[in-house]
């Protein structure tokens, strides 16, 4: 990250070795690289250094490194490059190459990340920010003693700025400057007014903090990229942002676009995570870095700062994300914003009539107490193209909607709406229709979603589910089936005809990448007759299953695996979930390396079942919880695996959640390595008395066993080194890790 002190580092390690007499290098060379730099220009700066003079033609390169090479090649130098955007060839440059012989160094300082793998770095080291005591002393230095005596609210004000600051050197040495002649309470509170509001119209961050970072963003790679990261500026400051959340803005927004499957779209989304991350633009989740990324306080002040044309168009924007609004901003703000995010805040209702004729993005989900919209609200918005409503109390929509000829994205998830209106049909643009959530929905008028010729995505799990087998009384599953531009569905289903009807559609099944069987307790068989095999290998993007309240004494799953010019290919199923499958006896035909992507599952309150063995061919497994199965007594039966099956047997397990399984006796007979296991919960198992541990068991992974201490006292161990072993990381339930 720019203003992290990267470069500082770099000075204080220089003059270190200048100001001793002796030490281990023949030569230090300190060269600023810059991002506009050449191999010319850092010849140059190597050749100041050594007091050699170069040829300054510009097509000496050549020339210029032979003579550069000459020199250093007999001597032990340490190369300081501050400030590296890319790769620096060193050959081209004349530098030797470093190794154990010569005993030369090559230290360089650099934004990215992605340059440190370019630049084949054999030790990477992360300058972090400041920590608070570190970060309040180098604030409080800036700032003076003088002036944080001067009042004495004025030192517990400079603490509530150096926390705006988020540990960044930059900032706080800027801003304290900034400060140091402020002597009165009213200019500090005002100071936290404005680097709250709007921290570029603070003196120094718009014209010195900012543009300084901005060279990270012009740095990427292409104009979506950087759309992406402004972007990530409409979620609220300090907050961890949900990967798959994030991505899918990044689609309705059209920022990632020209996909076929939403698969590919999703990876995309990925990448260019993993790209800002690389730049230091964004950070891991400080939860679960594995599906949260944040933002630097910072970081976010200046997206939005560019988002604004560099300050300059203040109006742009309207972002007041999880700032505690009971009432929304008043509407003469709106009448310049291109994209408005009030997300996360306690508005109750939306009843005046804003002129907003240039907005295109309205985020005013997880407004949890928002329970009405007035019919007149979306009048003057003819450009609006993305509506996010989930996580309100809206339980219907207004008559207005239909104004908003332009939407593409509408987002109702998780809300208590129990109709759609019949106007919802002139969205005719509309492309992502996410009604996933929406439990209480009991109505589709017929013809709505046929109407819809453009949409793309259409999600509706744990949603609407029932659907009519002809669509004589409301919608049906053949009006999805037209949609020829249909690129996913997550679908739920509750009865058995339509199981059977939804088999038949070879469309939506190919679209299909979550699907939701539920409540349907007279279906006996999976795929329901009279449904083809050949129809349901259609299901090739299939990523989620749910298998719930169902009447299944077998279950076979031989119907997932996809078949391609009459060859049997790994299914995409990632998450298998079971509940409440109180008949299911027998689990069958899941075999590696069809399953070769199956990550989690989940079973729940499958009492019939006594053990897990089909557990042997789904290597992949990351995840597995298991609960309230008073029939299971073992996870793999003894005996069964070969010695190869058992040696892969939960190799890639990271987490096990096993609770409630009152018959519950082993997991497995013999030790398993558990090479990948991080995390192991047990709770209310009490017949499970001895663990498939050993010496060589989760070594270097393991960072948790929870469980109640009185289940862990009579657990039986092969001696008690092992146990020892084991010891450190168990964690008795409900205690704080």
């Amino acid at each position: 990250m720019g203003g992290v002190g990267k470069t500082t580092l770099l000075k204080k390690i220089n003059n270190e070795f200048l100001s001793r007499e002796t030490h281990d290098f023949d030569v230090v060379i300190w060269v600023v690289v810059s991002k506009e730099s050449n191999v010319r220009r850092i010849q140059k700066g190597i050749g100041e250094r050594l007091g050699l003079p170069l040829p300054e033609d510009e097509s000496q390169d050549a020339a210029r490194a032979a003579r550069i090479c000459s020199v250093l090649r007999k001597k032990k130098f340490l190369l300081l490059l501050d400030d590296i955007w890319d790769r620096v060839n060193l050959e081209l440059v004349g530098i030797p190459h470093p190794d154990s012989e010569n005993k030369c160094k090559v230290v360089f300082t650099t934004r990215s990340e992605a340059v440190c793998g370019r630049m084949e770095a054999q030790k990477k080291i992360r300058v972090e920010c400041l920590r608070w005591n570190e970060a309040w002393d180098l604030f409080r230095n800036k700032v003076g003693e003088e002036t944080l005596n001067s009042y004495p609210k004025i030192p517990e004000l400079a603490k509530v700025i150096t926390r705006e600051c988020a540990g960044l050197p930059l900032a706080l040495i800027t801003i304290g400057q900034t400060m140091a002649s402020k002597k009165t309470p009213n200019e500090w509170n005002h100071a936290i007014t404005v680097l709250r509001k709007s921290a570029s119209e603070f003196k120094g961050m718009g014209d010195e903090v900012f543009p300084l970072l901005k060279y990270s963003y012009d740095s990427l790679p292409n104009d979506s990229i950087r759309s992406c990261f402004l972007y990530c500026a409409m979620f609220p400051e300090d907050n961890n942002i949900d990967k798959e959340d994030l991505i899918q803005h990044w689609i309705w927004e059209g920022f990632i676009d020209g996909f076929d499957v939403m698969n590919e779209a999703v990876n995309q989304g990925y990448h260019i995570i993993g790209i800002l991350k690389l730049a230091c633009l964004l950070e891991s989740g400080s939860i679960n870095e594995n599906t949260e990324v944040k933002m630097h306080d910072v970081i976010r002040d200046l997206a939005l700062w560019i988002s604004r044309d560099c300050g300059k168009k203040q109006g742009k924007l309207l972002v007041q994300a999880d700032v505690g609004l009971t009432e929304a901003p008043e509407i003469e703000k709106w009448e310049e914003t291109e994209k408005i995010s009030l997300m996360y805040n306690r508005i109750g209702a939306l009843t005046e009539t804003p002129t907003c004729p240039n907005l295109l993005t309205l985020l005013l989900n997880n407004n949890y107490s928002l329970r009405r919209i007035s019919d007149g609200f979306f009048k003057f918005m003819p450009t609006l193209r993305i509506l996010d409503l989930s996580g309100t109390n809206i339980s219907y929509l207004p008559m207005g909607i239909f104004e908003l000829v332009e939407l593409q994205c509408l987002n109702l998830s998780n809300t208590p709406i129990r109709t759609l209106p019949d106007e919802l049909k002139m969205l005719v643009k509309l492309k992502y229709l996410d009604l996933s959530g929406t439990k209480d929905l009991e109505t589709i008028p017929i013809k709505v979603i046929f109407w819809l010729p453009r949409l793309q995505v259409l999600n509706l799990f744990y949603s609407y589910g029932d659907w009519e087998v002809d669509g004589d009384g409301g919608a049906s599953f053949g009006e999805a089936e037209c949609l020829k531009h249909l690129k996913d569905a997550e679908i739920t289903i509750t009865t058995v005809p339509f199981l059977q009807k939804f088999f038949n559609f070879h469309n939506l099944t190919r679209c299909t990448s979550i699907l939701d069987i539920s409540g349907c307790k007279d279906l006996t068989a999976l795929p329901p007759p009279p449904s083809s095999a050949t129809t349901l290998t259609n299901m090739k993007y299939l990523k989620k299953l749910i298998l719930k309240s169902l009447g299944l004494e077998e279950l076979t799953f031989s119907w997932l695996v996809v078949r391609e010019g009459g060859n049997r290919i790994p299914s995409n199923l990632e998450t298998l979930i079971l509940r409440s499958l109180f008949k299911l006896k027998i689990i069958k035909e899941v075999t590696h390396p069809f399953f070769q992507n199956l990550v989690l599952i989940r079973i729940t309150e499958c009492n019939a079942l006594k053990d897990l063995t089909w557990l042997l061919g789904v290597r992949s497994l990351q995840t597995l919880h298991l609960f309230d199965c008073i029939g299971i007594e073992e996870v793999i039966c003894g005996g069964v695996a070969t010695v190869e099956e058992e040696s892969s047997t939960f190799s890639m397990l990271k987490v096990v959640f096993l609770s409630r399984l009152p018959k519950l006796k082993s997991i497995y007979q013999n030790a398993l390595p558990f090479p990948s296991l991080q995390e192991m919960r047990i709770g209310r198992c009490p017949m499970l008395k001895k663990l498939p541990f050993d010496s060589n068991s989760a070594k270097n992974t393991l960072k948790s066993i929870e469980g109640e201490k009185i289940w862990w006292d009579q657990l039986e161990w092969d001696d008690e080194p092992l146990k020892s072993a084991f010891l450190p990381h168990f964690i008795q339930i409900g205690r704080s890790r």
